[in-house]
């Protein structure tokens, strides 16, 4: 199987305003490693991927790159874009430096240090063994009993069966994901994730299973869970 030929948006645009740490949580410290610079680092060990694009406050551009891209000495090729106002925009910026030949992009938040390799390679899987497929989003099904609520009254128990949590990487048909960035900015919508765009300009999406522990850092407590969970790795506990 040839190795496809994908390009990574990691989106580290958000301050941590709810971290209450200095840098915010895209250099916050685990496992002797800024955030940010494990999630980089996944990526830049995946062979599909040839280029990363890392999208962040124009103000931080130089910071982050001195604190999350040199130090692991990466061999990728690393761009920066500037940051909008919001995620889809941000995410609508990295999409403009992506090159044209690119056949897939996988986007990913910067604040999920725990991706892998592995996991990158499985939405890019999906794909290749879908040609019906226009993306590949990593999910788990929901554990939880889900209640429909007005207000502070239950409406209404959900059928969870039918429910997944969704996250990031979240992997597309380059084509795709950009007529519907494009559709999605001449009508003025504003989605909950990329996967939202896609479905809506008729994409077809698929979920891949994807472990739990692929948190986001948006809190100082979730820190001492993703360094526990790198510490497990580096011990040989996980992948």
């Amino acid at each position: 199987m040839t190795v496809p030929n994908a390009t990574a948006i990691v989106v580290a645009g958000g301050t941590g305003e709810r971290l209450g740490l200095p840098g915010g949580k895209q250099l916050a410290m685990v496992a002797g490693r800024p955030v940010l610079a494990w999630s980089v680092a996944a990526f830049a060990a995946s062979p599909a991927i040839g280029a990363i694009v890392v999208v962040c406050h124009p103000d931080r551009m130089d910071e982050y790159r001195a604190a999350a891209v040199e130090p692991p000495g990466l061999r990728s090729v690393v761009l920066f874009a500037p940051g909008g106002p919001t995620r889809q925009a941000s995410v609508a910026s990295g999409l403009a430096l992506v090159p044209d030949d690119a056949t897939f992009v996988v986007v990913h938040d910067g604040a999920r240090p725990l991706v892998t390799p592995g996991l990158i390679a499985a939405t890019l899987s999906a794909l290749e063994d879908d040609p019906s497929a226009d993306g590949a989003i990593v999910g788990q099904p929901a554990i939880d009993t889900l209640k429909v609520v007005d207000g502070h009254a239950i409406v209404q128990t959900a059928d969870r069966t039918r429910f997944w949590a969704v996250q990031t990487p979240q992997t597309f048909r380059a084509p795709m994901l950009r007529s519907a960035y494009e559709r999605a900015l001449v009508d003025g919508f504003l989605g909950t994730d990329d996967a939202s765009l896609v479905e809506r300009a008729g994409g077809r999406v698929v979920v891949v299973d994807g472990p739990r522990d692929n948190i986001k850092v948006t809190v100082a407590e979730d820190l001492a869970l993703v360094e526990a969970a790198l510490l497990f790795r580096k011990d040989g506990g996980g992948a």
